[in-house]
């Protein structure tokens, strides 16, 4: 351990209020590696994510927090992997996205023009229903093993960080009703997309090719044959008057935006 690390250690030990706890965080994560932000979210099961805290500019927060957190969250694989029973404390982005992600154009549209080349992330439950994250990001170049295990051999630090973060965060309660509020339409407007033409088989195939799935993963995860799965798109573009996945993608960002 370095010097220079104390100082970040301090801080963190020293019980501080969520603010200085979350940016001594950054801090000391910026000492062990160099990055290019990190952002710290808390995913709840009921309610609309929130940014604990983040270093971003403004440009870049303004495009990946505002924008995301207006419901295409939802198409994002951290935060469907926060929401699974068993989930890694820690991992890298890219290990944890369907197999088509980077053709899908919930990456194209959000992922690509943030200009990470690399991510890891920090996963860890903080109460039944709320998964905080801290998100590690790089644009310049990816990650070196060295560099991904000094971060991993961070992990405990950093989980305890974390929750100490949410435990002062979580006693302000203002704003959870509209919160829960806001996610419930959005959830309900992907649940129900298409629905008014649409099966509900061809509603799953959707979710899952918004979500950056190919037509083999869509097989695997519904358990049946891939042909079925490229009938069953093939009626959902028909149905839905639409000839591409950046049509299926934009369709459904209009309906969000109808909200």
């Amino acid at each position: 351990m370095e010097p220079d690390w104390f100082p970040a250690i301090a801080t963190l030990v020293s019980n501080p209020g969520a603010d200085e706890s979350a940016g001594a965080l950054a801090d000391l994560v910026g000492l062990a590696v160099s990055h290019e932000g990190t952002c710290l979210i808390a995913f709840h099961r009921e309610r609309t994510p929130e940014v604990l805290h983040h270093t971003l500019e403004p440009a870049g927060a303004a495009h990946y927090l505002d924008r995301y957190l207006a419901g295409p969250y939802l198409l994002d694989p951290l935060f469907e992997l926060s929401r699974q029973p068993i989930k890694p404390g820690f991992c890298r982005y890219r290990d944890a996205t369907p197999d088509r992600f980077r053709a899908s154009e919930y990456y194209r549209q959000y992922c690509e023009q943030t200009h990470l080349r690399d991510e890891v992330d920090y996963l860890v439950d903080v109460s039944g229903g709320t998964t905080v994250v801290l998100v590690v990001g790089r644009r310049t170049r990816r990650f070196s093993q060295v560099e991904v295990q000094r971060l991993r051999d961070l992990t405990d630090t950093v989980h305890a960080a974390i929750r100490n973060v949410w435990t002062h965060h979580s006693r302000r309660r203002d704003g959870q009703d509209a919160a829960r509020e806001t996610h419930l339409r959005f959830t309900h407007c992907f649940d129900n997309f298409g629905a008014d033409v649409l099966t509900e088989r061809e509603r799953q195939i959707t979710q899952l090719l918004l979500r950056g799935h190919s037509s083999k993963s869509v097989a695997r995860e519904l358990a049946i044959a891939p042909g079925t799965v490229m009938v069953h798109k093939r009626n959902v573009f028909a149905k839905l008057g639409i000839t591409s996945q950046y049509e299926l993608f934009s369709r459904f960002i209009d309906e969000l935006t109808k909200l």
